[in-house]
């Protein structure tokens, strides 16, 4: 973790890195980007790669080859929301919103087992995971005639900051209203705590969800692409010459 500062001694970019995690980077100027790269190259800090912004992340990307060899590969690009004012689900959905309990865990585990999958980013420690969520009440499920549908999240506050997620339906629950209907709930769950900023991630690739999000009151923040590096091998007999047939 770490930042950097501009010529009249002000934060002009921030990072973080928790292996085996990405590198996250906020808005940066482009010689904040290349002064990262290049002290991070030296100590000789291993990274699976990066989340950023668009240009600082093809920026680090190519400063990071130049100095490590590594190239890189986008994985996902994802839009940041904040929420303005929030909007009921219209028209309202059938169901009730409950804060999970322990009799919840082995739903919770195979729903986020589920998600993980979907999104291509398998937690190695489910288990505490989740058992954490269920220990500060950060999951919220969707429940019609008492059955669940589906589960919104919530993180601790940080700095009055509190980021929603995950978000999961069933597929074959779907397309019922259930997903905007369980992150009103937490959203509304959110304010009503003392939250300054209620925000979260979707998939550009999922329309669906970030016209969703919008209809709830959702706004854009800023596009983030992250991208995964990778080393390649080097040949083990650089000098040899093709054969001919």
């Amino acid at each position: 973790m770490g930042w950097w500062h501009s010529a009249d001694g002000s934060v002009g970019s921030a990072f973080l890195q928790t292996p085996p995690h990405p590198l996250l980077l906020t808005r940066s100027p482009g010689d904040a980007v290349a002064s990262l790269a290049e002290t991070l190259a030296a100590v000789d800090r291993p990274l699976p790669g990066i989340n950023a912004g668009d240009d600082a992340a093809e920026t680090f990307a190519a400063e990071w080859r130049r100095r490590t060899g590594a190239t890189a590969e986008i994985r996902r690009r994802s839009r940041l929301y904040r929420l303005g004012d929030l909007v009921a689900p219209q028209p309202a959905i059938a169901g009730n919103a409950r804060v999970v309990g322990a009799a919840d865990r082995d739903l919770l585990l195979a729903w986020y087992e589920s998600f993980g999958q979907e999104v291509g980013d398998i937690s190695t420690n489910l288990t505490s995971v989740v058992d954490d969520r269920i220990d500060y009440g950060g999951l919220t499920l969707w429940e019609v005639d008492g059955a669940p549908v589906s589960m919104a999240g919530l993180t601790r506050p940080v700095a009055g900051m509190v980021r929603v997620a995950p978000v999961y339906t069933p597929a074959r629950l779907r397309n019922r209203g259930y997903a905007a209907a369980v992150t009103a709930a937490v959203s509304r769950a959110a304010l009503d705590a003392g939250a300054n900023d209620v925000v979260l991630f979707t998939d550009l690739a999922n329309p669906t969800s970030n016209a969703l999000y919008q209809r709830l009151g959702y706004r854009p923040v800023q596009d983030r692409v992250v991208m995964s590096f990778a080393v390649s091998a080097p040949d083990p007999q650089p000098n040899r010459r093709p054969r001919t047939l």
